[in-house]
């Protein structure tokens, strides 16, 4: 899978807790508050692709309940970024059993049991290339399977065998679905976006990936497989107060559109320091729960 830095998903990590949609996030946590399982008051949630633990953070302080989370990711460095960033982030460190035999005592990064808002929440991380490994954590035990920006980066051949053998509620955000608006908007915008999403389907790590058509491809994979599907919009609203990220936006960009290179060179380079300097741009995405009745 193509990597992300540690600065960028801090810098986008704000945006995107505001940014998903709540009504969505309420169905959730009370689908969550049905939940019974082997551990009486507890939820077991498997995070993939989970970078520094942004959905964790963004998630845990709603869940009333002992939390165990397990943290998937083939970025090891991340997975170290996200130990340190979450013990940063908690209340306090707690001395407490971290999952019993499930706890692989070779994993190269240790659990952490700590306190958020009164919530206990212990967490494992796993260092796993789902391209290849994704059915063993899909075995593994789990009240809900969540992601977040996750599934654009994927190829169809790989989401449907992925679906083939979900069989728990899934729960991914901020899946990217295509809709940019840069204000004020230019002529030249559609062919940068054209461009942009040429290099949104190339091989992320797992094949040509379905960039913004990920959603529609999931949501038919899983209503063939009798799940009940839910979606609902999570947009970035980028305004002045985002300039930092605005323009990583458009640097990133203008350089995924170079590496295309159907649009000339000149006018990409004019594009990037234009959008450089806006104020407003909107960046689509959407939120998406499925479960089995």
């Amino acid at each position: 899978m193509s990597g992300f830095s540690t600065d960028w998903l801090s810098l986008r990590e704000p945006v995107d807790h505001r940014s998903r949609n709540l009504d969505l996030q309420a169905q959730v946590l009370s689908y969550l508050e049905k939940i019974k399982t082997v551990y009486p008051g507890s939820v077991h949630i498997t995070d993939l692709g989970s970078g520094t633990g942004s959905n964790l953070r963004a998630l845990a302080p709603h869940i009333n309940s002992v939390q165990y989370w397990t943290l998937v990711d083939y970025d090891l460095t991340l997975l170290k970024a996200a130990r340190s960033t979450l013990l940063a982030w908690a209340d306090s460190e707690i001395n407490i059993p971290t999952g019993g035999s499930n706890v692989n005592l070779l994993d190269p990064i240790k659990p952490i049991s700590i306190l958020k808002q009164s919530n206990t929440i212990v967490v494992k991380f796993k260092c796993v290339d789902l391209f290849n490994d994704y059915q063993t954590i899909l075995n593994e035990p789990a009240d809900l399977i969540t992601a977040a920006a996750f599934f654009d980066l994927v190829a169809q051949p790989w989401l449907t065998q992925f679906c083939t053998h979900l069989s728990k509620p899934l729960y991914t955000v901020l899946t990217y679905d295509g809709v940019e608006k840069w204000s004020p908007s230019e002529v030249i915008d559609a062919d940068i976006l054209n461009a942009f999403h040429q290099h949104q389907r190339t091989d992320k790590g797992f094949g040509s990936a379905l960039g913004p058509a990920a959603t529609q491809c999931l949501e038919n994979l899983l209503r063939a497989q009798h799940f009940t599907t839910i979606c609902a919009p999570s947009p970035w609203i980028l305004d002045h107060h985002d300039s930092a990220l605005i323009e990583q936006l458009a640097i990133g960009s203008a350089k995924a559109v170079r590496e295309i290179g159907s649009v000339p060179l000149f006018e990409v380079n004019q594009w990037e320091q234009s959008r450089i300097q806006a104020k407003r741009c909107e960046i689509g995405h959407i939120d998406f729960f499925c479960y089995k009745a």
